[in-house]
Formats: C-alpha cells, structure tokens, sequence
C-alpha cells in the first residue's frame, strides 16, 4: 500500500481525541476525525489540519450507536483516504448510574459507547486492517480494575473493554496490534465534579497533579510504533492506580 498512513479516531473533535488526533498528524498521519455531536469543533480541527498539509484532514459524524454506523464510518474512511492503517477507539459517555435507578437507556448508551462499538468497529474494520497490517488503540480508563463509586455500570462497559483488548490482541495477531491506553485524571469531566472530588484524586495521585491530553496521545503514538507490543495496556494516571 502506498501514501501517507491514515487514522480514523472517534470522539476526536475536541478534549483527548483532538490531541491524539493531531498528534498523529503531526507523525504524518491522515487523520478522520470522528464526532457524534460536536461538528463545528471537528470541522474547525480538520480545517486546522488541512492548513497545514492539504487533504490530510476529514470530519464523518454518526452516532456509533445507530446498528450501521461503524460500517458506515469505515467506508467513510475508506472512501475519503483509500486505506485504514490504525482505528483509536476514543468514543466515550461518561456519568454516573446509581444501583436501583439505572434506566435500560443508560445502560445502553453507557455499554454501547464504551464496549459495543468498539468491539463493531473492529469488526468493520478488520479487512482494511489486515490489509494495512495494522493498529488498534481502545481508550480504556483506571477504573476498569478500580471501579469507581456511583459508576458501577461505566465501570464494567471499560471492565468488557480491558478484557475485549487482550482478547483481540490473540485473536487478531500476528496481522493486526491491539493495545490500550488508560488514563488517570487528564480532563475533569465537564459536569458532576466538584472540588472536593478533584481534591481528593489529586491527592490520591502520587505525582500530585493531573496529567494532560498530550500525555495520551504520546502513550498511543508509542504504542502505534512500538511494533512488538500486542495485548498491553498502558496506565497514564500519575501513578494513582498503584
């Protein structure tokens, strides 16, 4: 396969993806930047991109819990670049679910973002993959062995997805890599955290301080590079989850 390798990141309009994604353009990466909601944000990304090197940027929107969206994404990808090299599974919904009040909605878009579409994702994108001999990167999070209090059902959705990556890393090799990123306290969340709570996770980390989205996207594009590392996941949290 000839050109510039290409990465089709979801989530990555804005906060972690966003860094991931051009940081892997700044490597010289194609990237597709994928977003649910936030298009002005992906369209103002890509344009950024693009000024930058012509035609190296392009925005696909979808909710990845619609039942087509992760073939359409990756013949979106295939359409616009011709190839798909490495797929970061970024996507996320992140909010707390109390035991006893959990609605079959939060489940679903909890579990579907966090370990269902990934998982359909890989499935879409498996030729291309194997074609490319290539990478995937699931975001996963600390609190899929720490489960956090009040998140018993994001916790377990990340839980299946810790696990979902070792087991595509045998299942898939030695044609296509799969490792995870699992960051600590890079971005609050942008609603539910209070000071208290932010306090209290400083003070629980050990380099007392949180972490940046540049420091994911470094774990990934090591991750993307270092090519005899399967089935491996990698904590980005400052040494919390010791």
């Amino acid at each position: 396969m000839s050109g510039q390798p290409v990465a089709l990141i979801t989530g990555a309009a804005r906060r972690i993806g966003a860094a991931i994604a051009e940081t892997l353009h700044t490597e010289g990466y194609r990237v597709v930047v994928h977003c649910r909601r936030s298009r002005q944000h992906a369209d103002a990304l890509a344009a950024r991109l693009n000024a930058l090197r012509d035609q190296s940027a392009h925005v696909v929107g979808g909710d990845l819990l619609e039942f087509e969206q992760p073939e359409r994404l990756v013949q979106q990808t295939l359409h616009a670049f011709g190839r798909l090299d490495l797929l970061v599974n970024n996507a996320s919904s992140f909010y707390p679910t109390a035991v006893g009040n959990t609605t079959r909605e939060q489940w679903n878009e909890l579990v579907g973002s966090n370990f269902a579409a990934p998982y359909f994702l890989v499935q879409a994108a498996l030729p291309a993959l194997r074609d490319a001999r290539g990478v995937i990167i699931n975001l996963l999070d600390i609190h899929a062995e720490r489960p956090m209090p009040g998140h018993a059902v994001y916790s377990a959705a990340k839980a299946g997805l810790h696990m979902l990556t070792r087991a595509l890393a045998k299942e898939l090799a030695p044609d296509v890599r799969v490792n995870g990123v699992a960051p600590g306290a890079i971005l609050w969340p942008e609603s539910g955290s209070s000071d208290a709570d932010r306090k209290k996770i400083i003070a629980e980390t050990p380099m007392g301080r949180t972490g940046t989205p540049e420091d994911i996207a470094n774990a990934v594009l090591f991750l993307v590079n270092s090519s005899f590392i399967t089935g491996q996941i990698i904590a980005v949290d400052g040494g919390r989850s010791l």
